[in-house]
């Protein structure tokens, strides 16, 4: 069974109760009924249902969930997804890059500063050389990558990647992408 007929089974609201009833120890209709709330007649039918798919055993009112089907389920999904794109082409770059962003985002600001450096330089590439950014353009830019934009422009004016004058700033360091 995989990942997305599991999720599928579970899209059903009622089907999702008997489920995380059957998961809590519940090993009857009666019992599936008790603890979810539901009529008997709904987890008898949720219970049909599950039970032709293969997720739950059912053997007239008793019933058992087929735990380990998850877990096998979620191991073929990652192992059939696709490998992530890289963030750099030098794989050392790369590699710090996906330490600290996911999905786009940067889990953490890195301590170690050579770590940090390489972060900023990444980041700092949604800046174009040459135009000029208020304060709070800077900060909407950086909120899309994490929610501390304060050390985050810090960061990038101390190591000299942006330049700041009067609220106003600028990029002046960094790799440029041509």
């Amino acid at each position: 069974m995989d990942a997305a007929t599991i999720a599928g089974l579970l899209a059903d609201p009622t089907r999702l109760k008997v489920v995380a009833a059957l998961a809590l120890g519940a090993g009857t209709i009666e019992e599936v009924a008790a603890s979810s709330g539901l009529p008997l007649k709904a987890v008898a039918l949720a219970a049909r249902r599950l039970d032709r798919a293969g997720l739950v055993r059912r053997d007239r009112h008793e019933l058992g969930l087929r735990a380990e089907l998850f877990g096998a389920a979620a191991r073929a999904a990652a192992e059939a997804a696709p490998p992530p794109e890289p963030l750099s082409d030098d794989p050392a770059e790369d590699a710090v890059l996906s330490a600290f962003v996911r999905d786009g985002r940067l889990v953490s600001i890195p301590a170690q500063r050579s770590k940090r450096l390489v972060v900023l330089d990444h980041l700092v590439r949604v800046f174009e050389p040459g135009l000029r950014y208020p304060e709070r353009e800077v900060n909407a830019l950086l909120a899309v990558w994490h929610p501390d934009v304060a050390a985050l422009r810090r960061y990038l004016v101390d190591e000299g990647l942006l330049t700041r004058d009067a609220g106003v700033y600028w990029r002046s360091g960094g790799r440029v992408d041509v």
